[in-house]
């Protein structure tokens, strides 16, 4: 802590940020971040590194669309028109507080999830035992968060807070399960991650296996490391590429996550800024190399 605010100006943007951020310019900001996390000045006139380039998506490349793809409410009736709603977990009910949720209609089993941000969830299993006080303490102080403050990720700005009641699928959140990540640009895959493990928790429960389109295993890694085992093409990959190129073209870089359940397809999530843009390579080489296939919109002044 002293170190930190041995650097006045730096001090000030986190205070400002925490008690009123909407004073703070985001570009302010997010150089500020850029440099205490990737310990580099942050290059927004010629940026060349992936991760000067999603920052500089942050700030520039404002669709309305993406505000629609990061809600968890919203995207199922996006991606249901674009490929099938039989590739989209059910919901049960939407709500804008805690306190309208009728427990009575919902089956035994069933997942409560903020639609606008990362991790703010909680899982019933059996409803008889169900302990809803500490459900509300995890979702009402998730839903007066704005999470865009956070990190200034643009398209979490304007999604209107709510809760959904989603289908429970006991195969995920377990130390087996598996998702794929697929990185896409310009409604190209160039990136398909096999996570495996227990998402949102200590980085020694999680890895990564990355691997290109064709299924050649690509040599980097970013905070989770990869198991080193021989990992099969599942053989639902082809038709996940395929709806992965689909849901993303015409748009400069998203990741399209996915399960695969009983032999079935089921969409998970869009993510516009892994890890919040601030990704450390392992080697750094492949933050240029990502980067170069990351083709910005309409030059900006910046």
């Amino acid at each position: 802590m002293k170190e930190f605010f041995k650097n006045p100006k730096r001090a000030l943007i986190y205070f400002m940020n925490y008690r009123c951020p909407s004073l703070l310019p985001d570009k302010v900001f997010i150089c500020q971040q850029y440099k205490d996390i990737m310990g580099e000045e942050l290059n927004l006139k010629n940026p060349t590194k992936f991760t000067e380039k999603l920052q500089w998506m942050k700030l520039y490349a404002h669709n309305p669309l993406y505000t629609q793809m990061v809600d968890k409410y919203e995207v199922k009736d996006f991606v249901a028109n674009r490929i099938g709603k039989e590739y989209v977990l059910p919901i049960y009910g939407v709500w804008d507080s805690f306190d309208q949720i009728d427990f009575d209609k919902l089956p035994n089993q069933f997942v409560l999830k903020c639609n606008h941000d990362s991790g703010s969830y909680v899982v019933c299993t059996d409803k008889a035992t169900f302990d809803k006080e500490k459900a509300r303490q995890v979702l009402e102080p998730a839903l007066k968060k704005n999470f865009f403050w956070m990190f200034r990720e643009w398209p979490y700005k304007n999604v209107k807070r709510r809760i959904i009641a989603e289908q429970y699928e006991p195969s995920l959140g377990k130390k087996e399960s598996v998702e794929y990540k697929l990185t896409c640009f310009d409604g190209e895959v160039k990136v398909i991650t096999v996570c495996s493990g227990i998402p949102h928790q200590a980085v020694e429960l999680r890895n990564n296996d990355n691997f290109s389109k064709d299924w050649k295993r690509q040599n980097w890694y970013a905070v989770y490391k990869p198991t080193g085992k021989d990992i099969k093409k599942p053989a639902e990959m082809d038709d996940i590429v395929r709806f992965s190129e689909e849901l993303s073209k015409g748009i400069p870089q998203v990741r399209i996550d996915w399960y695969v359940i009983d032999g079935k397809i089921y969409f998970g999530e869009f993510t516009f800024f892994t890890w919040s843009g601030y990704i450390h390579f392992e080697p750094k080489e492949w933050n240029l190399t990502m980067g170069e296939w990351l083709k910005l919109p309409e030059e900006k002044k910046v």
